[in-house]
């Protein structure tokens, strides 16, 4: 790929910026994104690394504010698994959903980081392929996602035995008459297929919108001094807007998994 300062055009700055390190062959199934791989394993081991360190040193007496924030965010998170999930929440789904919550938080802030400044220090490291934010590739979306879904089928499986959860595949929703079982299956199929969809794209989608928006205001700012003025401004106000976006996305990744897990103790 072309070094920064060649780009010529506004579709190979934009083409520069979200292009992935790959390693294997292009547009392949085997294509590695490294990038993505090494930015959601740091941006993890960082978050999870932090909220240890913070629990660990945890007292009884008054709290300091690292403890103070990361107990408010314990009871939060606990507060909408209790919710919806009615059983020994605390035995994982309550972790889970603390994990989720926290990774896909600091995976999707990586967008707040200025996509230029951070070019320049990768071309610096002799990096000129790079992407921040392990959320808007889609490859982490849906690993996510797919992580989820055969954890549903397994909390299925514990909780009914296969036999149940064969029979509700079956027999659900429209009862266990035996003509009705094809209908039955193919509604159950259905639905197993959407969710991990649903699941991943929403946040897929909701990022990589927010890194190609960023980018256009980049690149309006570029076009002279009324574009940097105004661009400073847009990019300013969509900066504030992004973090809902960015904690809501992560919020409603966390509140489905916990639906999705929840429903799978539960029978229709």
């Amino acid at each position: 790929m072309e070094h920064e300062g060649t780009l010529s055009s506004p579709s190979q700055y934009i083409e520069h910026h979200l292009s992935f390190n790959t390693q294997g062959a292009e547009a392949s199934f085997w294509t590695i994104h490294i990038d993505t791989l090494v930015m959601s394993v740091i941006l993890g081991l960082i978050a999870m690394g932090l909220i240890w360190m913070v629990a660990r040193k945890a007292t009884a007496g008054v709290p300091s504010k690292a403890q103070a924030f990361v107990e408010l965010l314990f009871d939060f998170v606990d507060d909408q698994v209790k919710n919806i999930f009615h059983g020994d929440r605390h035995a994982f789904i309550a972790p889970a959903a603390l994990t989720v919550f926290v990774w896909v938080l600091v995976m999707n802030a990586m967008d707040f980081l200025p996509v230029d400044i951070m070019a320049a220090i990768y071309s610096f490291l002799g990096i000129h392929k790079w992407r921040s934010v392990p959320t808007s590739d889609v490859n982490t979306t849906f690993a996510l996602a797919l992580a989820v879904w055969f954890l549903m089928i397994y909390f299925g499986i514990k909780v009914k035995g296969l036999r149940g959860w064969l029979h509700e595949l079956y027999t659900a929703p429209f009862g266990s008459k035996i003509w009705v079982w094809p209908f039955n299956f193919l509604f159950n199929l259905i639905e197993y297929v959407s969710k991990p969809l649903s699941h991943s794209l929403r946040l897929f989608g909701n990022m990589y919108a927010g890194e190609v928006i960023f980018l256009l205001l980049g690149l309006w700012a570029a076009t002279g001094v009324s574009g940097l003025v105004f661009g400073a401004i847009l990019g300013a106000g969509w900066s504030i807007f992004h973090i809902l976006i960015v904690v809501l996305q992560a919020f409603i990744f966390m509140m489905l998994t916990v639906v999705y897990l929840a429903m799978a103790h539960e029978g229709h």
